[in-house]
């Protein structure tokens, strides 16, 4: 990844197209896996990145190879940068991946609908994660973890492939501690020194905590886990309203121009991410949609 020319930032900065991407400077870069990384990306004028809402992404752009959507992955208080962490699956996000501190990348958003953090307020909360899943649902944690006192039994399940694919793991260990959460981690393969449920993350719902009638569910992962997750929070009497899906698939423009991301009559890049499962129930279940 090369950083981009000075006049290059300098044309981005002053266009007012909303397809073209603004500058923003990569600063700490962690290597969460092998295939996944984590960087943080601030404004190199200084200024304050755009605030966002948990569950909204950015367009992120690699100069010359092009752009992707992504979830912003960092705490909602901490307005002087972005933090996005991507799983390498393409040209593109190999690119990123592949970002230095110092970097310049293009970037537009913050776009999208949110977790809703409000409606979960007095009510249990369940957030169920799969692999890079778990990054779009970090900052409702962040925000439960600031507004504890708000919400109340919260469990995050989460599924991996193996203990080596497991993001965050000392992360979300100290949150549990320190904020009175119950973090449950699966895998699908076990290995060595791995004591832990082996399993898909579908089995540790019966075992979390939560009144079926005053839960608010979150899930992001792949559809058919989010599929057999609501499945099984339906078996529990979870209602429809109270379930939530985030479903980032096919976006290329993130503002309804290319159709990319049609969802039955949504756009998933204006309309959700974030959906309520009881508004698209019905195309759910598809398979062709």
């Amino acid at each position: 990844m090369s950083v981009s020319t000075t006049s290059s930032m300098n044309s981005i900065a002053s266009s007012s197209d909303p397809m073209l991407p603004q500058p923003l400077r990569v600063g700490r870069v962690v290597r969460e896996t092998h295939d996944t990384v984590s960087f943080e990306l601030s404004r190199p004028e200084g200024k304050k990145p755009l605030p966002f809402s948990p569950g909204q992404f950015n367009m992120l752009y690699a100069f010359g190879v092009g752009e992707v959507p992504i979830s912003i992955s960092g705490d909602p208080a901490k307005m002087d940068h972005y933090t996005h962490t991507l799983r390498v699956v393409g040209s593109v996000t190999e690119a990123l991946a592949r970002v230095k501190s110092g970097d310049i990348i293009g970037a537009r958003g913050p776009y999208g609908t949110h977790w809703p953090m409000e409606t979960a307020v007095g009510n249990d909360v369940v957030i169920i994660a799969g692999g890079i899943g778990l990054a779009p649902l970090r900052p409702a944690i962040y925000e439960i973890c600031a507004r504890r006192e708000r919400y109340g039994n919260v469990s995050v399940l989460y599924g991996a492939r193996t203990p080596t694919d497991i993001l965050y793991a000392k992360e979300t260990d100290a949150l549990a501690g320190k904020h009175d959460i119950r973090f449950e981690t699966t895998v699908d393969r076990g290995s060595p020194g791995w004591t832990g449920p082996v399993g898909v993350v579908t089995t540790l719902i019966r075992r979390a905590a939560f009144e079926p009638r005053q839960t608010v569910a979150m899930i992001c992962g792949p559809e058919i886990m989010a599929r057999f997750s609501i499945i099984e929070l339906r078996k529990l009497r979870v209602p429809k309203r109270s379930i939530f899906v985030s479903m980032e698939r096919n976006m290329k423009c993130a503002v309804g121009f290319c159709g990319h991301c049609q969802f039955g009559p949504e756009f998933v890049c204006m309309d959700g991410p974030v959906f309520p499962y009881s508004r698209v129930r019905d195309l759910f279940n598809r398979a062709e949609v």
